[in-house]
Parts: structure tokens; sequence; C-alpha cells
């Protein structure tokens, strides 16, 4: 599926019951508005060290999907984990908390869904989980499990939908 809209998946595949559809609490950032791709997965609190491990992975079309507890009091992601996920073959990254360095992670071409910003950045204390079941805005998230995201939404798919 090389161009897609959620609108056309939720009319096509509406009857599915492995389609979830996200409430609409993310914002938009990087210059990558409309992107899909399988799932990995990763749950941590103020720890952007896990993040940076999952980043500097080479991925072919992955997203990061981050549960950083709804946290806003500091940033999980910024423009130095963004260059690095692009340089590492990640299409984009959804953060269950906040982003900073947003404006240069506008010009950047990756897809960021993130609750807000916040220009202090978490702490170092790598502890998390990664590729566990997640549950955040409304979707369970699962490792190789699909993400669908554009501007009118984010969709979690068991499988890839063509």
């Amino acid at each position: 599926m090389s161009s897609f809209s959620t609108a056309q998946i939720c009319d096509r595949y509406a009857a599915v019951e492995a389609l979830q559809i996200a409430e609409p609490i993310f914002k938009a950032y990087g210059a990558t508005r409309s992107f899909f791709g399988q799932i990995s997965t990763l749950k941590t609190f103020e720890n952007s060290d896990l993040i940076e491990q999952a980043v500097n992975e080479f991925v072919t079309n992955k997203i990061l999907v981050v549960d950083g507890g709804g946290f806003l009091h500091s940033a999980l992601f910024d423009a130095k984990l963004a260059e690095q996920a692009i340089n590492h073959g990640w299409v984009g990254v959804l953060i269950y908390g906040c982003i900073r360095d947003s404006a240069h992670i506008n010009q950047l071409p990756i897809g960021v869904r993130a609750l807000q910003t916040q220009p202090l950045k978490s702490t170092k204390k790598n502890h998390g989980e990664r590729n566990t079941a997640l549950y955040f805005g409304g979707i369970h998230f699962k490792s190789e499990h699909y993400l669908y995201v554009d501007e009118d939404g984010i969709i979690a798919a068991k499988t890839l939908l063509t």
C-alpha cells in the first residue's frame, strides 16, 4: 500500500475486528505527514536511553511506539533521536509523552506523533521494556502489528492492509 488514507482504511475495513482507531489526542510533527509500517514497542518513564538504543537499530519501514506514561514534564524524543531514527530506517515514532526540538523535527523526513512539546529533556535511567504489549490512546499496541498514520488519525491493525 504505497498511498493510503486512514479514512479509506476505515471505509474499507470497518467490519474488521482487528482494526483499532486511536483517540484524537496526538499532535503531528515531522515533515512526513502520512506513514505506515510495522510496530516496535517500548515502554519507559522519563528515559530516553532505551529510545536511543531502539532508533539506532537498523530496520525497514518500522514505527517505534513509545509508552511514556503520558508524562508531560519532560521530553522523551528530540531532533538528535529523530535524525538517528531516519538514518536507521525508521519511518515514524508515536510517543505517549512529549518531544522537544519540534521546529527542527518538523524539517526532517520522519513522521512523529506525540501528546505535546516540552523543552526539558528526560533523565537517563536506562529502564523500561522492549517489544511488550502496550495500551494507550484507545489502542492495544503489539510489536509486529501495523500502524497507519495520516492527518486524519492513527489506526492499528494485526496485518498489513493492502
